[in-house]
């Protein structure tokens, strides 16, 4: 076991240290974790919680262990794979860079949706909204009544997890390795990387624009995706990785 963690590549190590201790100590002091949600959870810029730092900090929190276990995995996963194609450096700007570019997409769909229930209110106040909200949140409540419940939702209750990170890496992975097959749950036999990552792609957009899914930041996933494609064919471009698959 000492020797299988020692083979991990350093910034993949660190990340796992890093999220898995930050959720630890957040599981055994809730007060604490309630502090951290508010200060570093990522929350649209009007509300009150909001700080310029959660895009970033955001993705080293996770909401439960599950959340914690299944994004670490594939953080492992593919991730140490990329790494060791990347190096260290260049992989640990990718990764934070695909994370930070799922929170602003994210952002910026939450505009969208925001303003779109906002003309359902005539001559309300979106500030004094958010800030009502967050109080309402801080005793454990929430408006009864569409669409203020909703609005109080996207503008208040934070974002959490490297989830966009890891789609980031997962499309790294299959432009590196787009023919390496990957057994998949329920999938009786190996399916080629693009063609799981393609399919993961087009779920997301679908539970996204259908909000079949509630509760699962479907955006900030595709966020990951698009800014790693961005930043894999800038690199290329300017041959800082190689251009053609590896497998």
């Amino acid at each position: 076991m000492n020797s299988l963690f020692r083979n991990i590549p350093p910034v993949t190590k660190n990340l796992l240290i890093i999220n898995v201790l930050i959720w630890l100590v957040c599981a055994l002091l809730p007060s604490f974790g309630e502090s951290m949600d508010r200060n570093c959870g990522l929350h649209y810029f009007l509300s009150p919680d909001f700080k310029i730092w959660q895009p970033l900090t955001y993705m080293f929190m996770h909401a439960n262990f599950s959340h914690v276990f299944f994004n670490m995995f594939g953080v492992l996963m593919f991730g140490a794979m990329v790494e060791r194609v990347f190096g260290s450096a260049r992989y640990l700007t990718f990764y934070l860079s695909a994370g930070i570019g799922a929170a602003l997409i994210q952002l910026v769909v939450y505009f969208f949706m925001i303003n779109h229930l906002i003309a359902q209110l005539p001559g309300a106040d979106i500030n004094a909204i958010a800030q009502d909200g967050a109080n309402l949140f801080a005793q454990g409540l929430n408006w009864s009544v569409e669409p203020l419940s909703t609005l109080n939702a996207l503008i208040n209750i934070p974002t959490v997890g490297a989830s966009g990170a890891l789609f980031g890496v997962l499309l790294a992975f299959a432009m590196l390795f787009p023919n390496m097959p990957l057994y998949i749950f329920f999938i009786p036999v190996p399916v080629k990387a693009k063609w799981v990552v393609i399919g993961y792609g087009v779920m997301e957009l679908f539970l996204g624009v259908t909000g079949l899914q509630s509760g699962v930041a479907h955006f900030a996933h595709l966020g990951g995706m698009i800014n790693a494609f961005a930043l894999i064919l800038y690199w290329r471009h300017k041959g800082k990785i190689s251009r053609g698959p590896l497998y």
